[in-house]
């Protein structure tokens, strides 16, 4: 492990938790669309995953990416 200064925190970003969190469940549901075959909820899942990396990416230009001004990191 490493205690530099210098590690921008990655994945420890309210920006970073709700686009994982968008994608896992878009993942998840995509899966059980999938076997359930039901192609239509299968692409909107698709394109619940596109969703959760841009509203990541408009989190993180608002400043709530691991190097924003609204995101203050927390000690371990």
């Amino acid at each position: 492990m490493s205690d530099s200064i210098d590690d921008p925190g990655h994945g420890h970003s309210p920006a970073a938790w709700t686009a994982v969190v968008i994608m896992l469940l878009a993942v998840t549901l995509g899966t059980l669309f999938f076997f359930l075959d039901m192609p239509v909820l299968v692409w909107a899942s698709a394109a619940l995953l596109v969703i959760g990396a841009i509203v990541g990416w408009a989190l993180a230009k608002a400043g709530y990416g691991a190097a924003g001004p609204k995101y203050t990191p927390k000690q371990h």
